[in-house]
């Protein structure tokens, strides 16, 4: 296939997912569309749905009711009766399987959800002007995913048409912006045999033509949801009675920002959402608040989690309310591999399109990523994680993001040389 057939070929895929943009265990027709790809090709196993996943362990299932909705919208859209069944319940994502002869195991992750948000309709971003804007309001690819998964897809086409030896394990994993597809994936028992794991985003502020071989410094993060409960008061009439459960709620954000960072590294709080009462002349009885922490290492993550707990509780206690605090998500921190970065950087620098590889940057932020990084290194095995540049006009996760396509078949060239090295040289 050419450069430019391939370059063609991705962009139509890239821009059918970008259209039918799917959040958190929602991506019904995004993992319909990718499994109709991976049969045209061909690969010896192909584990879609419950398959692929320990469904017991994902996080932040949304309701039924919710996932129905969004099933039928994947059915409407031309998404396989068949594949839909498998999916029910919200079971979505896949690993596909190409065996090539004896050899190493070697994974490949790329994540596919999109994100909870509208998508520009200014005529100066692209998927307007092209016809591809996002078809399902409301929901937005604003991180790239939709360009990791055409790339997932092009780097099985690559190796299957490659002398690659050995086997080839892509993990299609869902559920990446809620941090609750990671765990599932890691522990579904399909990288119990993976020697080499690699994992691949677009853009994180590098431009087109730049790799980045080993990226590092994820934080580790944790959500959690706190809601408060207290008693309903006339707000003029009879204030003392009431418990007011807001006060609670916004002496707890103000104490959170007053948690003491750490000699040992980073550290992070944020209150991203709060919500409670019903009117202005009645004592709140209610609140509700979601909120992260995140460390440099996990233990930081943990202290941050434990300090949190407790300034949850006392707000709690304060203001004579009664606190719940469950965990929405959470994914521990990672570092890349030198013995993958090496072979990483020497395959870019001859990739058409690179101009510059850089070895190592740091993230600063987090990915449930970690936890295949986790289970593989734990294993005995190595893994890192593969930034490919791209122009985007606007940051990630605003309505103006969008990638350059022409950074899909250099992500593609990159891993599946990568691939085929790492078999190869089996550092």
């Amino acid at each position: 296939m050419s450069q430019a057939t391939e370059r063609d070929r991705l962009v139509e895929i890239r821009r059918d997912l970008h259209r039918h943009p799917e959040p958190a265990w929602r991506e019904f027709y995004t993992t319909a569309r990718i499994v109709e790809e991976l049969e045209r090709i061909g690969v010896n196993e192909l584990h879609v749905g419950p398959d692929a996943l320990a469904g017991d362990l994902r996080m932040g299932v949304p309701e039924e009711a919710e996932l129905e909705r969004w099933r039928e919208r994947a059915r409407e859209a031309g998404a396989r009766e068949d594949l839909l069944e498998k999916m029910a319940g919200g079971h979505t994502g896949a690993v596909a399987v190409l065996r090539k002869g004896e050899g190493p195991t070697v994974g490949l992750r790329v994540d596919i959800d999109a994100l909870r948000r509208e998508e520009s309709e200014s005529e100066d971003h692209l998927p307007v002007r092209e016809g591809f804007r996002s078809e399902n309001e409301g929901a937005m690819h604003a991180c790239g995913h939709d360009g990791h998964a055409t790339i997932g897809i092009g780097v099985v086409e690559a190796v299957e048409n490659s002398d690659f030896e050995g086997t080839l394990k892509v993990f299609f994993q869902p559920a990446e912006e809620r941090i609750g597809g990671g765990k599932a994936v890691a522990k579904s028992g399909h990288l119990d045999d993976v020697d080499y794991l690699l994992a691949v985003h677009l853009g994180l502020d590098h431009p087109t033509g730049e790799v980045i071989a080993g990226v590092g410094g994820f934080l580790a993060v944790s959500h959690l949801e706190a809601e408060f409960h207290g008693e309903a008061a006339h707000a003029g009439g009879r204030p003392n009675q009431g418990r007011n459960a807001v006060q609670a709620l916004a002496t707890a954000v103000q104490n959170l920002y007053g948690i003491a960072r750490h000699e040992d590294g980073d550290t992070r709080v944020n209150a991203g959402r709060i919500e409670g009462g019903t009117a202005s002349n009645i004592v709140p009885e209610y609140a509700e608040l979601e909120m992260e922490v995140r460390g440099e290492t996990t233990e930081l993550m943990e202290y941050m989690d434990e300090r949190s707990r407790t300034v949850l509780r006392s707000a709690a206690e304060m203001h004579d309310c009664e606190v719940s605090i469950e965990v929405g998500a959470e994914a521990p921190s990672a570092e890349s591999d030198d013995e993958l970065v090496a072979p990483v950087a020497a395959v870019a620098e001859g990739v058409e399109g690179v101009e510059s590889v850089k070895e190592r940057d740091e993230l600063g932020g987090s990915e449930d990523a970690t936890f295949l990084m986790h289970e593989v290194q734990e294993n005995g095995g190595y893994a890192t994680y593969v930034g490919v540049g791209t122009d985007h006009p606007g940051g990630h996760h605003t309505a103006t993001f969008d990638v350059d396509e022409d950074s899909l078949p250099i992500g593609v060239d990159v891993l599946a040389g990568a691939i085929e090295r790492i078999a190869r040289e089996r550092p």
